[in-house]
């Protein structure tokens, strides 16, 4: 167990993202399993939970910041097909790969200028990447710039984080200027209750204008 947690913290320490993919690459053969047994992580699961309330099944999704793929299998347990993995970590695609459920891999960081045409995809999911020393708020600039009108973009955000990082003013803010807005939003929840039982996410899903 305290090994896995000081894994997380390490993840959580990075400065910028090339170490951030580095202390990814690292994890990544172990990543499930120490998720799965120490931490009982459940954001995927209800990020998809909501994501399958609001999108048709044949949309062409983006999985932003996919990592391994979790909450791609939970989106391919729902019936969701047509999928693209994106992430900064090479060593997490790689593993993402051999689950077999994405159409392509892409290794980007959010953040910045996303390599995506405008309105590419009919909806975006991003789980777990919201959160200490990754990316940040503005990302949902260009998350928002490659979905197409109508469009979902779903999340999941630790509670601390929307109040601390500067989300909550970029969320209201696009609502305010019409970008996007909000479609649900949920109460909060443990997604780590095994492990850090004391941090909060919410699953927040936001309709593109």
């Amino acid at each position: 167990m305290q090994e896995s947690h000081k894994r997380v913290q390490w993840v959580y320490e990075s400065t910028n993202d090339k170490e951030l993919e580095d202390r990814y690459n690292q994890w990544a053969a172990d990543y499930d399993n120490d998720l799965a047994s120490e931490f009982e992580w459940n954001a995927p699961q209800n990020a998809a939970a909501v994501f399958a309330k609001h999108v048709d099944k044949a949309a062409h999704v983006l999985d932003a910041g996919a990592g391994t793929g979790l909450a791609g299998e939970c989106l391919a347990e729902a019936g969701y097909k047509d999928m693209v993995a994106m992430d900064l970590s090479q060593g997490m695609l790689d593993v993402a790969k051999g689950k077999n459920i994405y159409k392509a891999f892409d290794q980007m960081a959010l953040g910045g200028a996303l390599d995506y045409q405008t309105d590419e995809f009919d909806a975006v999911i991003s789980v777990g990447v919201f959160t200490q020393g990754h990316a940040p708020a503005n990302s949902f600039d260009e998350l928002a710039r490659i979905t197409k009108p109508g469009g979902l973009i779903v999340f999941s955000l630790r509670v601390d984080t929307y109040e601390s990082a500067g989300f909550k003013q970029q969320q209201t803010g696009m609502e305010e200027s019409g970008v996007w807005k909000l479609a649900e939003m949920t109460d909060e929840y443990q997604p780590l209750p095994k492990g850090e039982p004391e941090v909060w996410h919410r699953i927040w899903a936001y309709r593109v204008n």
